[in-house]
């Protein structure tokens, strides 16, 4: 097996409330929610230039960076979490889904097995399923290293500390929105969109 350092950005993204969901809603019909919500996450990753890494679970985790590095792979792993988002919200028939992200900067160990695509672990994957799972339905926390690399791109909101495992976890949000955290969140936009400055 192949093994390399490489710093890239992580978007985490899951259903809230998936357990609920579940219980009122027939098991193909939850497939067929997923599977929209999946088809757009994969669009959208390739879209921006990131990899869909893995689905687990009804979550999906892309990876920006990898196999190939851009100058900008922070601001598009932000983009490509608000486009998510925003398209699943706007889509009517996903409207029993609600998404929450965490998205973070780092590096991480990516490891090729033959014929098989890099397998990423590292600080950066925890962080960013931590945020996921500390964000409020509809908002993206992001990492303060994240925002600090595309700082003119994004309007980012107060920041925010969250505990996770022992490390204190600054965030904040880019207006529409993305929160700063170190990990930063993106505000949960009731009625309105979050876009990136012009």
């Amino acid at each position: 097996m192949t093994e390399e350092r490489r710093v890239v950005t992580v978007v985490f993204a899951d259903v809230v409330g998936s357990t609920a969901l579940g219980e009122q809603l027939d098991a193909e019909d939850i497939r067929a929610l997923l599977a929209g919500y999946y088809a757009i996450a994969k669009d959208v990753f390739a879209a921006h230039g990131g990899t869909l890494e893995k689905f687990i679970g009804d979550a999906v985790m892309g990876v920006f960076g990898m196999p190939r590095a851009h100058g900008d792979d922070s601001e598009r792993a932000l983009s490509a979490a608000l486009e998510l988002r925003d398209r699943v919200r706007a889509d009517d028939n996903l409207s029993d889904l609600k998404l929450r992200f965490g998205v973070c900067t780092g590096e991480v160990v990516a490891t090729r097995e033959p014929g098989a695509d890099f397998l990423v672990t590292g600080d950066a994957v925890n962080i960013a399923a931590r945020l996921q799972q500390a964000a409020e339905p509809w908002a993206i926390l992001a990492a303060e290293r994240t925002l600090a690399a595309a700082p003119a791109a994004f309007e980012v909101g107060p920041r925010l500390k969250i505990e996770v495992k022992g490390k204190e976890l600054g965030y904040s949000r880019p207006r529409g929105q993305v929160q700063n955290c170190e990990q930063r969140r993106f505000p949960r936009p009731e009625g309105s969109h979050a876009r990136a400055r012009e």
